[in-house]
């Protein structure tokens, strides 16, 4: 794409987006006739200004359209290059409403296929399906945001507000699994203003969770500490007239369940055990393991952050000891992205306890169970060096194997 004159990249960009040249036109306020001289390179873009319309217009970053396109990695067919990344980047940037002043925003698709689509991607990513995933968000994030700036003043106003919500949310999980960290904070504030027009308090706590786990990832493990705890009090089922509904007691609990990681990230043991016993509490209301608010939430959950959080405070026998309790059938009820991440929390455990030959063989059972939870993750990579830095001699064929597909080395 670098090597392709502009116009020819306007061309390019145009038909993904799947524009027609009058519709094109139509948004630039151009002529059909000036959209294919530029496309055929009749007429040349020497106006910084008119190039940046054409990238808002595209929905598209405006160094991938001046053909700087980042370099794609050479990682697993699973994993997410950084073009995609771009492009996720672009569409999160983008603010459609104040744009809706000068122009007219783009048809949104009807509000019954965006919950389809919202569903999919759902799903995708609780299936840990991240390079799927990956290529449908700069869409998905398009029409949503369309959808909400379409319907804000109308009857559907809420469910459109609703469905953008949740789309932050996924992307800024899936950001977060493959190291953007950043980009994940920014979605996920997002949502939490998206929530509040949604009307939605449940929409807003899970979309808190997201804050935090991404404001953990920074290194800002207190404030994601806080932030948990402020707005799990808020929800807590029975104070202030606060039902008991399971959706109520599903975000309560994972908002406790990640407060008890981030304070496991800062050391603080009894604060660990004290929102985990109350998370406990709220999954017992339950009637086993649920996804409201696609949260995953249950017994078996909360016994996965337990372990989890364990592995963080140093406890490594700990964390193996909730693993080999774990309720089997519960366990392999739960999707494939909750049950590999708990096979590379357990990795992590065995790694603390010196036994290597058990920690390869957690990362082998999470990469045979979805391969992108261990391949595109960062951290992943990171347990994989350690490993393989301690293992004695020639380390086995699956893991030189997982080594090799993850460009990892002692």
């Amino acid at each position: 794409m670098d090597e392709l004159p502009i116009g020819r990249r306007v061309a390019y960009w145009r038909n993904r987006r799947k524009m027609s040249q009058q519709v094109f036109a139509d948004r630039l306020g151009k002529s059909k006739s000036w959209v294919d001289k530029v496309e055929r390179g009749v007429r040349r873009l020497d106006k910084f200004s008119v190039v940046y319309e054409i990238a808002d217009v595209l929905q598209l970053d405006v160094q991938i359209l001046l053909g700087k396109d980042p370099e794609r990695r050479p990682d697993s067919v699973n994993c997410v290059d950084q073009v995609e990344v771009e492009e996720i980047r672009a569409a999160l940037e983008r603010y459609d409403q104040i744009s809706a002043f000068f122009y007219a925003p783009p048809e949104p698709p009807p509000l019954a296929e965006m919950r389809k689509a919202v569903t999919h991607a759902w799903l995708s990513y609780q299936h840990a399906k991240y390079g799927m995933l990956a290529r449908t968000l700069p869409r998905l994030l398009r029409e949503s945001q369309a959808a909400d700036t379409a319907y804000a003043d109308g009857g559907q106003g809420r469910e459109a507000a609703h469905l953008l919500g949740q789309v932050y949310q996924i992307a800024s999980s899936a950001l977060r699994k493959l190291g953007e960290h950043e980009l994940a904070w920014l979605a996920a504030d997002r949502s939490i203003a998206v929530s509040q027009r949604a009307g939605d308090q449940l929409l807003a706590g899970a979309a808190t969770t997201r804050v935090a786990l991404a404001l953990l990832a920074l290194g800002r493990s207190r404030p994601a500490l806080e932030i948990n705890v402020n707005i799990a009090n808020r929800l807590a089922p029975g104070s202030d007239g606060n039902d008991c509904a399971p959706e109520r007691l599903s975000v309560y609990g994972m908002l406790l369940l990640q407060g008890a990681m981030a304070a496991a990230r800062i050391g603080d043991g009894a604060t660990v055990r004290d929102l985990l016993g109350g998370a406990e509490e709220a999954a017992r209301g339950l009637d086993g393991d649920h996804n409201y608010y696609w949260s995953s939430f249950g017994p078996t959950n909360v016994q996965l952050h337990r372990a989890a959080a364990a592995v963080e405070l140093g406890e490594g026998r700990h964390a193996v000891e909730v693993h080999e309790s774990l309720n089997l059938e519960a366990f392999h009820a739960l999707l494939p992205e909750r049950r590999a991440h708990h096979y590379l929390d357990q990795a992590r455990a065995y790694a603390l306890l010196g036994d290597i030959e058990q920690a390869s063989e957690m990362l082998l059972e999470g990469d045979r169970l979805a391969p992108s939870e261990i391949r595109c993750r960062p951290l992943a990579r990171e347990v994989l060096s350690d490993v393989l830095r301690r293992t004695r001699g020639t380390p086995s064929a699956p893991v030189a194997e997982l080594a090799e597909h993850m460009s990892v080395g002692v």
